[in-house]
C-alpha cells in the first residue's frame, strides 16, 4: 500500500514537472497544402521555437482554390480561425473584409523590412496594413522541359504562334506538349491570368476600366485571348490524355521529368519540384506566357501570399512576435533554407543564394528589365469572380466555347463588384 502511494506521488511530481517544462504558448497555424508552403512554415516555426523554447506551433493544412477560400471565410466568420493563417494578397484579401476580420499590422516593427510594393496589396480600405509577405514574388507563365527542348532543337517562344509551332513539333515527336491538371480546378486559370502582361501591353487602361465597369472580357479582344488560348491547346490535341483527372503535383512532375514538355503555372511550382523531384530541378525551365507580339514579351507577376492574424485572437501578442521574425532577414533566410527560393523576396536585404534553380534564373531577367513585368490583374483590381476556375476547366476541356465563357465570367464578376460596393456597378 505504501509503495503504491509513493508511486502515485512520484507520478504526480513527474507530471507537475512535465507540465512546467511544457511550452507556455502553443500557436495554431492554418496554411494551404502546397508542399512549398508546408516546408517553409515547418522551417520557420522550428527556427522560432529553437530561439523561443516556450513557444510551439500546431500547424493545420487546408485545401487550395475555392474550397480553401470557403474554409478561410467560414473560420473568420465563426471566430474559429487559427492564431496565424496564410492566404492570398490582392483581390482575395479585399474579399475577406479585412477592416472587420483581420488584426491591424501597420505598427508591426517588421513592416520596416517589407517593400512598399507588397504593402499595397495587403492594405485595407481604411489605409491600414493587415499582412506580411510569406514567400517570394511569383511569375505566371509556362514551365518547360529543357532536355526536350534540347533534343528537338526548340527555342523559347516569344509569341503565341511560336509556342503553338513548338507544340506541333513536340506532338509530332510523340510527346505530350502541354500538361493540364483540371482535377485541381484552380490550375486551369493560368492561360487567362498569366496573359495579363499582354493585355496591359495592348490596352493599358484595362484594369481601371474593368474596375469601373467600362471594360469587359467578352468585348475586349486582348482580354478574351486568354480564354481562346485555352481553347486552342485543347483543339490542337496536344494535352495529356488524363488532363481531367491530373493534379497540380502531377503537372509539375510531368514537366520536370519529361512526361510533358510544357505546364502553364505560377513559379511557386519550383518548390514542389525541389521537394518531390530534386534530381530533375535543373531540367525545369520557365518563360513568360507569349502573346501576339514577340517584341512586347514580358512577365505577369503575382505578389506572394501573406500571413495574417484574425481580429481579436487570444494569442495575438505572441503571434505578433512570430510575424516580426518572419518579416526579418533572418526569417527570410530561414524560409529559403527550408523551401528554397522560387523568386525574389519582398523583404529588404534578403539576398537570393547563388545556386538558385535554373527556372528562377530564367525568371530574374524579367524583373531586372525595365517594363518587362506587370502585376496580375488581381493586384490592380479588386474584381475577381469565384467561378473563373470552373469556366476555364470547361473551355480547356472543350465543353464550352471561349466567347461564351468570357461572357459568363463578366456576369460572375458583377456579383463580386456589387458585394464590394464598387461605384458604377
Amino acid at each position: 500500500m505504501t509503495k503504491h502511494l509513493h508511486s502515485a506521488a512520484l507520478a504526480s511530481a513527474i507530471a507537475l514537472i512535465g507540465g512546467m517544462a511544457q511550452a507556455e504558448v502553443t500557436l495554431s497555424v492554418l496554411i494551404d497544402n502546397n508542399p512549398e508552403t508546408v516546408a517553409a512554415m515547418e522551417g520557420l516555426t522550428a527556427a522560432y521555437t529553437a530561439a523561443n523554447p516556450d513557444v510551439t506551433f500546431d500547424i493545420e493544412q487546408r485545401a487550395g482554390g475555392t474550397e480553401g477560400d470557403n474554409i478561410v471565410k467560414t473560420r473568420l466568420a465563426t471566430g474559429e480561425m487559427a492564431d496565424i493563417f496564410n492566404y492570398n494578397s490582392g483581390s482575395l484579401f479585399q474579399a475577406l473584409k479585412p477592416e472587420q476580420t483581420l488584426a491591424d499590422l501597420t505598427g508591426l516593427a517588421g513592416q520596416a523590412n517589407v517593400l512598399d510594393s507588397f504593402k499595397q496589396v495587403v492594405t485595407a480600405g481604411d489605409g491600414t496594413v493587415r499582412g506580411i509577405p510569406f514567400g517570394p514574388a511569383m511569375g505566371g507563365g509556362i514551365f518547360y522541359n529543357r532536355p526536350i527542348y534540347a533534343e528537338l532543337g526548340l527555342s523559347v517562344p516569344k509569341s503565341w504562334d511560336e509556342f503553338m509551332a513548338n507544340n506541333e513539333k513536340i506532338k509530332a515527336a510523340g510527346k505530350v506538349a502541354v500538361a493540364q491538371t483540371y482535377k485541381d480546378t484552380w490550375t486551369s486559370q493560368l492561360f487567362v491570368l498569366s496573359d495579363y502582361f499582354n493585355v496591359q501591353a495592348e490596352v493599358p487602361t484595362f484594369a481601371a476600366d474593368y474596375t469601373a465597369n467600362k471594360a469587359k472580357y467578352a468585348s475586349t479582344p486582348a482580354a478574351m485571348r486568354g480564354f481562346e488560348y485555352l481553347e486552342a491547346v485543347n483543339k490542337a490535341g496536344v494535352l495529356n490524355e488524363d488532363f481531367g483527372a491530373a493534379t497540380f503535383e502531377d503537372g509539375m512532375r510531368m514537366v520536370a521529368t519529361g512526361e510533358a514538355a510544357h505546364y502553364p503555372m505560377l513559379t511557386f511550382g519550383i518548390g514542389t519540384v525541389k521537394q518531390n523531384h530534386p534530381d530533375n530541378l535543373a531540367d525545369l525551365g520557365f518563360f513568360a506566357q507569349p502573346g501576339p507580339d514577340a517584341a512586347k514579351n514580358g512577365l505577369t507577376v503575382w505578389m506572394p501570399a501573406a500571413l495574417y492574424l484574425p481580429a481579436g485572437g487570444e494569442n495575438q501578442e505572441e503571434a505578433l512576435k512570430f510575424l516580426d521574425f518572419v518579416a526579418s532577414v533572418e526569417g527570410c533566410q530561414a524560409y529559403i533554407a527550408a523551401a528554397g527560393a522560387s523568386g525574389p523576396f519582398l523583404i529588404k536585404d534578403c539576398a537570393l543564394p547563388d545556386d538558385v534553380p535554373q527556372a528562377v534564373k530564367d525568371m530574374l531577367p524579367y524583373f531586372q528589365t525595365e517594363g518587362a513585368t506587370a502585376p496580375a490583374l488581381e493586384f490592380l483590381s479588386p474584381v475577381k469572380g469565384p467561378a473563373l476556375e470552373q469556366l476555364t476547366v470547361e473551355v480547356g476541356s472543350g465543353i464550352r466555347p471561349a466567347a461564351d465563357a468570357a461572357a459568363l465570367y463578366d456576369q460572375d464578376v458583377e456579383k463580386q463588384a456589387k458585394q464590394l460596393g464598387l461605384p458604377n456597378w
